[in-house]
């Protein structure tokens, strides 16, 4: 399982899990979700108190990543597997993106 935080313009919105390439959970944020003030981060993921569920990457995540040769470049450049859609979110939403939303990775604590 990987787990990736999502900030909203540097405010934590929610949290982005990919339990394996075919299960993905976004939850928002208690105190995000509670601020009034505060936008959802997508018209496909209105807030909500529920967990969204998708049997693939959320299309408002995919949508954040490079496409054809970029892709490739990024795959061999990032050592990450063409597929692995997660992967690149996590190595490269991190700080520039287009647009308030970055996402960056929760380093796990527990070891095997």
């Amino acid at each position: 399982m990987r787990t990736a935080q999502v900030f909203y313009n540097n405010i934590p919105a929610g949290i982005l899990q990919e339990n394996d390439r075919h299960n993905y959970l976004f939850t928002y944020d208690e105190a995000y979700f509670k601020d009034k003030g505060l936008p959802a981060i997508s018209l496909t993921l209105p807030k909500s108190k529920q967990v969204y569920h998708s049997s693939f990457l959320f299309p408002f995540f995919f949508n954040m990543l490079a496409e054809g040769v970029n892709r490739k470049l990024q795959s061999t450049q990032l050592k990450i597997d063409e597929n692995d859609s997660f992967g690149f979110l996590l190595a490269t939403a991190r700080y520039d993106t287009v647009g308030a939303i970055t996402v960056k990775p929760v380093e796990d604590d527990t070891t095997d």
